[in-house]
């Protein structure tokens, strides 16, 4: 799924859009018909092979009836990001919702994403992205994106149109919806119009055109092994290796390589462009219609012909690193049952949960979350204030916003509704990797809270990043 903003070769600002991926490059004859839906027994996520560690997973093992995890996901909704283009770019008609009736657990340890058409004809789904920002391999190490998903089980006339995806796409996109494709993008399985085939692509560089051939991108597909894609689950994984020169990435359908692109093919400045940032993070959804449907049809979709109702359903999602000499990725909650001392330094990437918040990385080392503006927040669990209050907090801030562009960063406590206990005004202090220390009184608090970093603005624009902060007695 491919986001692509506009027709210029070059990133632009620090803004949000998106699109996806383009043409195929040959249409597939429709397949026959499949049989009913084989309901796979729910498989836990199988544990590292030797060599290997988990990194991060969701089995969604919730209740029937229930969203996914919100320390884990986001839930996109409408039609497009804020500021992004119309219809995510892609043409595609529906409207991601977060509904129960088009996401949410089935009760027996998958997470069914549903397109439905109401009686006016209009079409809903749902589409997902992890909170974390940063999967990436170690250092000479390698990283693998597993999912065991089923494909909507219809085919033929009655699948035109859908479009199922499970992908990845670089950290500095989130809020910056305009830097697509050089950030990257890795689309592990892509499917369209009910076809037994699996599509796996590498998005990177410029477009049009560019070193990953956009809109269409590096990729190959295949038919999914045994049985189909539509009628069982098979396990889509997608491989960085890191630990090779020139570096490989590497798409596989149960086990069976069926893409490779090397380091090589793309080339510098475009590889670096993509690998030398924060991670990754991933999306699951199911679109309806769009560019890559079409293309592959050879016609509009859907039609009169399709079906309402088949879901995607999605076993499990991990995320495994091998060796390497690089640190395991900073967890964004802290331990079960764990505190956090709110008079030490409180990384702000290492955050619970969050909204419209991107983590990239920070020219003083590290993370630093960032190109945040009026309506984000971050949130930091079981921050223990003591019996002794605070009588200031300090945050490590940094701002290239245009002039005239200022807003607040506030501290809430338990809801990021609440009235703050303490804010700073911070406008351009020479740019987004210009760092400055500055303190705000705070009301008096003791005891555990949850912590709430919230940006208030006047102004519709990004105006402020943050490295780390902390609360003084």
């Amino acid at each position: 799924m491919s986001p692509v903003p506009a027709a210029s070769a070059a990133p632009s600002t620090r803004r949000r859009s998106r699109r996806r991926l383009a043409l195929a490059a040959t249409a597939l004859a429709a397949t026959t018909a499949l049989a009913a839906v084989s309901m796979t027994a729910h498989a836990a996520v199988p544990p590292p092979a030797s060599g290997w560690s988990l990194v991060w997973s969701d089995d969604f093992a919730g209740a029937a009836g229930t969203l996914p995890s919100s320390a884990n996901w986001i839930i996109d909704t409408g039609t497009s990001y804020p500021g992004g283009p119309a219809n995510w770019g892609t043409g595609e008609i529906q409207t991601y919702t977060a509904s129960t009736a088009n996401l949410s657990h089935d009760g027996a340890g998958n997470l069914r994403i549903t397109p439905l058409r109401d009686a006016t004809g209009r079409w809903t789904s749902a589409r997902i992205e992890t909170v974390r920002t940063d999967f990436t391999p170690p250092a000479g190490g390698v990283l693998a994106l597993e999912g065991r998903i089923q494909m909507p089980n219809v085919t033929g006339a009655e699948a035109a149109g859908y479009w199922p995806a499970f992908w990845a796409l670089g950290s500095p996109y989130r809020g910056n919806y305009q830097n697509w494709p050089g950030i990257g993008e890795f689309d592990v399985m892509e499917n369209v119009n009910g076809l037994n085939q699996v599509w796996g692509a590498l998005h990177c560089g410029y477009a049009p055109g560019g070193p990953c051939n956009e809109f269409n991108g590096l990729g190959n597909t295949r038919a999914c092994p045994g049985s189909s894609c539509q009628s069982a689950f098979h396990t889509y994984r997608f491989e960085w290796d890191a630990s090779v020169s020139p570096q490989q990435l590497r798409w596989y359908v149960d086990g069976q390589l069926f893409h490779t692109v090397s380091q090589s093919q793309v080339g510098d400045p475009y590889w670096g462009q993509m690998t030398n940032h924060a991670g990754y993070f991933l999306l699951l959804n199911v679109a309806v219609g769009g560019s890559f449907p079409n293309g592959v049809a050879g016609y509009g979709t859907p039609t009169a012909s399709t079906v309402s109702g088949r879901p995607m359903l999605v076993d499990y999602v991990a995320v495994y690193r091998r060796g390497g000499t690089g640190p395991s990725p900073t967890p964004t909650t802290p331990p079960p049952g764990g505190t956090v001392d709110a008079y030490g330094t409180i990384q702000a990437e290492a955050f619970a949960g969050q909204n419209g918040v991107i983590v990239e990385a920070c020219a003083e080392g590290g993370q630093n979350i960032g190109y945040l503006r009026n309506g984000d927040w971050a949130r930091y669990d079981n921050v223990d204030f003591g019996a002794t209050g605070p009588r200031d907090f300090v945050a490590r801030v940094a701002s290239g916003a245009s002039a005239g562009v200022s807003g607040l960063v506030e501290v809430r406590l338990d809801s990021p509704t609440s009235a703050p206990i303490g804010s700073f005004a911070i406008a351009n202090t020479g740019g987004w990797q210009s760092w400055r220390s500055v303190p705000a009184n705070v009301a008096a608090v003791t005891g555990r809270h949850t912590v709430y970093l919230t940006f208030t603005s006047g102004q519709p624009a990004d105006f402020v990043n943050v490295n780390w902060f902390t609360f003084r007695r």
